[in-house]
């Protein structure tokens, strides 16, 4: 990176997580670098300036939405780093007031998501085809949301709820049949799980298929990382050294380097292609290139 007596300034946008909060803090650093975070609460609601407005300079972003940007051309780099994951499976659930769901009842009945690129979803739905046997095409999904990327086209499957509905007051009032929540709407009492016993389902999905589900990774606006590859180089190594400084995770998805991540990539490559979510699968050192498939 070149010497200067300022520190060169990118524009970020991160949220507030266990393994970013050094960074945003400032109790990591770099005399080079300075990040601008943006004010921005719940990143994924800003997900649409880095794709469509290419608002930020190195921001966190759904791995199925960058996996959509790239198939339509945006100018974004991915890095290695994983800032947000989950095992997945409590995130299905029904209404216990209105009987029990399990996944094989799905075929037929109306789903709620947020929106049909969302990468929980995403998840979700390839868990449900490939280790449930739900056939995806019979199931109704309801949305509330259209994708980030704006040349992407929701199925034929999916409807979209009236503006002033959402997932979980569709659920409560019967209106759909299971939902995909997250946070503190998965403590109401009256929403189960659609898989049950979930955290052991998540287990012995984890260890059939090796991958710990990626949401959130880090990409950079592609004209830094060609004008500035070593600004690219200390973004990572500062986003890790945040990581570091983070409690330990008994499973933990947030792996930095291909080498680490290349078997959650693949799978969710193959869930992206199978839901005809992108066009066509992608190999995993396509994402990459010369300089951040080296980054480790």
């Amino acid at each position: 990176m070149e010497n200067s007596s300022q520190p060169l300034t990118l524009r970020a946008l991160l949220g507030d997580y266990p393994n970013t909060l050094a960074l945003k803090k400032g109790e990591v650093g770099s005399p080079e670098l300075a990040f601008d975070f943006a004010d921005v609460k719940v990143p994924n609601t800003a997900f649409k300036d880095v794709v469509r407005h290419l608002k930020y300079d190195v921001a966190e972003l759904a791995i199925v939405t960058y996996l959509q940007a790239k198939a339509h051309g945006k100018p974004l780099t991915l890095l290695p780093a994983v800032i947000v994951g989950a095992l997945p499976h409590p995130f299905l659930v029904y209404n216990a007031d209105r009987g029990p769901i399990a996944p094989a009842d799905l075929p037929g009945r109306r789903v709620g998501i947020r929106a049909y690129s969302v990468t929980t979803a995403a998840w979700i739905r390839g868990i449900l085809q490939n280790d449930h046997g739900v056939d995806l095409d019979a199931v109704r999904w309801v949305t509330f949301e259209d994708s980030h990327v704006a040349e992407y086209r929701d199925p034929p499957t999916a409807e979209r709820a009236l503006a002033d509905k959402s997932v979980v007051k569709m659920l409560l009032e019967g209106e759909i049949d299971a939902g995909v929540v997250g946070g503190a709407d998965l403590k109401n009492s009256r929403l189960r799980p659609v898989i049950a016993d979930p955290d052991r389902a998540a287990q012995a999905w984890y260890a059939k298929h090796g991958a710990l589900p990626i949401n959130h990774m880090l990409v950079v606006k592609s004209s830094l990382r060609q004008s500035n590859p070593a600004a690219v180089k200390e973004i990572f190594r500062l986003f890790r050294a945040a990581k570091k400084a983070s409690p330990a995770m008994a499973l933990d998805p947030l792996q930095f380097g291909v080498k680490n991540i290349r078997r959650s990539l693949e799978l969710v490559i193959e869930y992206s292609a199978q839901q005809k979510l992108i066009p066509r699968p992608f190999a995993v050192d396509e994402l990459f290139d010369e300089l951040t498939r080296e980054l480790v």
